[in-house]
């Protein structure tokens, strides 16, 4: 497995997420999260930001399936388009990458409730560079 998709970072602890599946050869990955009650807005639905950054964590993840060792993918742009109330609990994730020149990458990302039902949606640009040291 690609080092990139080993990393579990903070962010991604918080946000219960589980890699499904990758393909490196066509930058698609399937994640999985987990809203818990903390999550909810006052309406008891998850929050439009925790939704973004499932998404944006998703499409990352799709870059990162293909990026070599020292590349790095760094969120330029987040355009998120929420469907349909989210309800707390498990989601489901499907990133590709859908653009891609040696600068940057653009990735299409769905996400879906238990249920099947696609709450939220996002096209993610990425600018790809040499990772810096820590």
């Amino acid at each position: 497995m690609n080092p990139h998709l080993e990393t579990v970072t903070p962010a991604a602890t918080l946000l219960g997420r589980r890699l499904l599946f990758a393909d490196p050869g066509t930058g698609e990955v399937r994640m999985g999260f987990t809203a818990p009650g903390a999550f909810a807005n006052r309406h008891g639905t998850v929050h439009g930001g925790f939704l973004s950054a499932m998404l944006d964590s998703a499409a990352a993840n799709a870059v990162h399936a293909s990026l070599g060792p020292g590349m790095q993918a760094l969120t330029m742009r987040l355009d998120t388009s929420f469907h349909r109330p989210a309800p707390l609990g498990e989601f489901q994730s499907s990133a590709r990458v859908v653009e891609r020149d040696e600068r940057t990458v653009l990735v299409a990302a769905d996400l879906f409730a238990a249920d099947g039902t696609r709450v939220a949606s996002a096209e993610v640009r990425f600018r790809v560079r040499p990772a810096r040291a820590a």
